[in-house]
């Protein structure tokens, strides 16, 4: 049981079922011998079992003689970004926009340094099944801290603040861990906050903490129609992945918010040969942009862990996953949800323009939203895929990428789930649909 909660990028699992107190010590204990550090960090989300779950994760940490320094209910990216602040390790418990009985665990080394599933992940769960918990006659402490002030600062001192300018957002923190930081984020800023499901709620009583799916903003959009927002932020319930709506409540995909700040750090940047980083599931627009500012534009696989990877060995300035999450190398090569709220908010400061009008240029192609389908054989299908194809430019880079000069497309296997997950493009809508019936009918 204990094998099924270690996921590709983290540890996840169904409380109390698959993970537990005792589960939760063991993986405490078992970090703590590994990292080797003086002091671990733990913070935690509003989910109904995290307070229980840290009680037992902080006391296998201390019964390895390690410290815990507890920095209480705050979003995913205030821990990485204590991690990487006070170069120490750090645990989040979290469960991101799964469902209310899920709970787990996000793990990086001190200096914010990503675990993958494969190498480092997997130390941990050879160590509790080989049950080697570590008892020292001298016992770790449970401090406590704030990070929250000094991440804010931080993250003010990234922009530029005497150029924001009033603003009305209306925000869906999906009773998630958004709630509570963005509010202090934005306080001396004038900006007006129209908030959506604020309060901390582990039972997620209006929507699934997750905007990924369009039924999840639907109160969104339509309240930003209502008191005639600017724009609109719905984020998941760790707080560290954000979507973008314009002013008639429309959603704006992250390829396009990639290119928007990619566009923007680059036309900034005093230095010619800036990197930037995007996923195999982002549009054209995105490459596209980099280029045009003489960068280098990297594609890397989907997955924090890899992406964190390659920008630290590539000293890459900006990247972005098409699943919401962006990193910069000036915190620590993070994802973090609230530096890109106030890049965003900045830009549309600067450029005295409706959000739609901003993003216009950037609406070059069409894009169906990612389709995931259950399949017996997902390989065959990949391989089918591949064979009949071939004509176009492959990849296999991640899953497999076909390219064509008006279309391509990306199916890949999903690392959490028993599904196909299938993204396309193309230059026309007419195109696109006729592709996607195309894919589909092969994929079933």
């Amino acid at each position: 049981m204990i094998a099924s909660i270690f996921k590709a990028y983290d540890i996840r699992g169904i409380y109390p079922k698959e993970l537990n107190e005792e589960t939760a010590q063991k993986i405490g204990n078992a970090f703590a011998q590994i990292c080797k550090a003086d002091k671990i960090i733990i913070g935690r989300d509003m989910r109904l079992s995290s307070d229980t779950l840290f009680k037992t994760l902080a006391k296998g940490v201390t019964l390895a003689g390690i410290d815990v320094l507890d920095i209480g209910l705050v979003s995913t990216d205030v821990v990485l970004y204590a991690s990487g602040a006070l170069n120490l390790p750090a645990i989040m418990i979290t469960a991101s926009h799964n469902p209310k009985q899920y709970n787990g665990f996000k793990i990086c080394y001190a200096g914010a340094k990503a675990l993958d599933g494969q190498t480092e992940l997997a130390k941990i769960l050879k160590l509790i099944q080989q049950q080697k918990e570590t008892i020292e006659p001298i016992k770790g402490e449970i401090q406590t801290g704030d990070i929250i002030a000094l991440y804010i600062k931080t993250l003010h001192q990234l922009i530029n603040t005497k150029k924001i300018k009033p603003l009305h957002i209306a925000v869906d923190a999906g009773n998630g861990m958004a709630g509570k930081i963005l509010p202090a984020v934005y306080k001396k800023l004038p900006i007006k906050i129209t908030p959506l499901y604020f309060k901390l709620d582990g039972n997620f009583p209006n929507h699934q903490p997750n905007p990924i799916e369009r039924k999840n903003t639907f109160a969104l959009r339509k309240k930003i129609i209502t008191v005639k927002a600017d724009l609109g932020m719905a984020f998941d319930g760790d707080g560290d992945r954000i979507f973008f709506f314009d002013e008639k409540g429309e959603s704006i995909s992250a390829t396009i918010i990639g290119a928007l700040i990619a566009d923007y750090i680059l036309s900034k940047s005093k230095s010619r040969k800036e990197k930037i980083l995007y996923n195999t599931v982002c549009g054209r627009v995105l490459p596209e942009t980099i280029k045009k500012h003489d960068a280098q534009a990297i594609k890397d696989r989907v997955g924090h862990t890899y992406i964190k990877k390659t920008m630290r060995s590539k000293n890459i300035i900006f990247g972005a996953e098409a699943s919401g999450h962006y990193f910069y190398r000036d915190l620590f090569f993070i994802d973090s949800a609230m530096i890109t709220a106030l890049i965003v908010t900045q830009i549309i400061s600067e450029a005295g323009k409706k959000f739609s009008e901003i993003i216009k240029p950037y609406q070059k192609y069409f894009a169906i939203e990612e389709t995931n389908k259950t399949v017996k054989n997902p390989q065959k299908i990949i391989n089918k895929l591949q064979k009949q194809y071939s004509d176009g430019k492959q990849s296999k880079l991640d899953g497999l990428t076909v390219e064509y000069p008006d279309w391509w497309f990306n199916v890949r296997l999903s690392n959490t789930e028993p599904l196909l997950r299938l993204n396309l493009e193309a230059n026309t809508k007419k195109l696109m649909q006729e592709k996607k019936k195309e894919l589909l009918k092969i994929i079933k």
